[in-house]
């Protein structure tokens, strides 16, 4: 089987279920984005979250993506950057006890934090504090960290630091392993257009959107975002949400439908879980379509789950689930 390597933002995720949105409005968070924070403004959220129930979960993007993918059994590493404290420890740990080879760097600052606010309709917002993550540089790569695997998963919301994306692609690159970029949120592609079209242009070889990063890219809805991204690289995918998904692959098109599911309790990791079922299928040379309906299965189970930590009898029944796909 195929090996994939991640690389992301190391944070820990701080959950809270909120009664209605009003906090949002309050600390001036967008529902639905992801916006960076500064060392007050966590301060200032951590005060609201010491009044309430709250969930640890190890978090960032690729770093779900790839946990997604150890949990299925696939060969897999993560590179990132946390302090020495007891969040860049639990980070550590879980990464080390799902069997992931870690490529922890440490520094000075406090670990990166995701404060994460669930919505009671399962939409999540983030205040995001990266700390130590947003530390992590070009100087920090090596060829070496790269070697053995055959994909290479990044993040959108590392386009903070472009000389570093860059050289961990061209790494990448080196080693031989394609490259799979999920845009992460729209805001962010909005933000950073120009360097997004860069990317998906000349390097990425597998694409993820969903339906709002996808015309934030485009301007298109779905199906016509679609047809522009698959131009651009070897695979894109446009996840519609409870509609399922869109896959273009050269002249090869499907669309897969979302797991049903009764109830909605938090939509944190939902793309990113469909991305690790997505990567699990093509690591195992399975068809397009059940590729897709792998990632359906994982992102329909983690929506029923507060973050992103899915128990194991949970995880044998997906596993069960994928056997039967035909």
């Amino acid at each position: 089987m195929d090996k994939i390597i991640g690389l992301g933002n190391a944070l820990v995720d701080v959950l809270a279920t909120l009664n209605d949105d009003t906090i949002l409005a309050e600390m001036e968070l967008p529902k639905g984005s992801m916006q960076l924070i500064d060392e007050i403004k966590l301060q200032i959220i951590n005060e609201r979250f010491s009044q309430m129930d709250t969930h640890l979960a190890t978090g960032g993007s690729a770093g779900n993506a790839i946990l997604g993918l150890a949990c299925l059994g696939a060969g897999t590493g993560f590179i990132g950057k946390v302090g020495d404290d007891k969040y860049g420890n639990f980070y550590r740990d879980n990464l080390q006890k799902n069997g992931i080879e870690e490529k922890l760097l440490i520094c000075d600052l406090p670990s990166g934090v995701a404060s994460t606010f669930i919505s009671p309709d399962g939409e999540r917002t983030f205040g995001t504090y990266l700390g130590a993550a947003s530390t992590l540089t070009a100087e920090d790569l090596s060829l070496d960290m790269f070697k053995g695997y055959t994909y290479f998963l990044i993040e959108g919301y590392l386009v903070q630091d472009h000389t570093m994306i860059l050289r961990a692609i061209e790494l990448a690159k080196e080693a031989g392993l394609q490259v799979c970029l999920d845009m992460a949120s729209y805001n962010i592609v909005e933000n950073d257009l120009d360097f997004f079209s860069l990317l998906v242009n000349r390097y990425v070889d597998i694409l993820f959107a969903n339906e709002e990063e996808a015309k934030a890219f485009t301007g298109k809805d779905p199906k016509e975002a679609l047809d522009l991204m698959a131009k651009m690289c070897s695979i894109a995918i446009v996840k519609v949400g409870a509609n399922g998904s869109y896959i273009r692959k050269g002249t090869e098109e499907i669309k897969v439908g979302a797991l049903p599911v009764d109830k909605v309790l938090d939509t944190t990791g939902a793309g990113d879980y469909f991305a690790a079922g997505f990567l699990y299928g093509l690591t195992c040379g399975y068809s397009l379509e059940k590729c897709a309906k792998i990632g359906s299965i994982l992102s329909g189970n983690v929506i029923q789950v507060i973050g992103t930590t899915i128990p194991k009898k949970q995880w044998d029944e997906i596993k069960l689930n994928i056997s039967e796909i035909l």
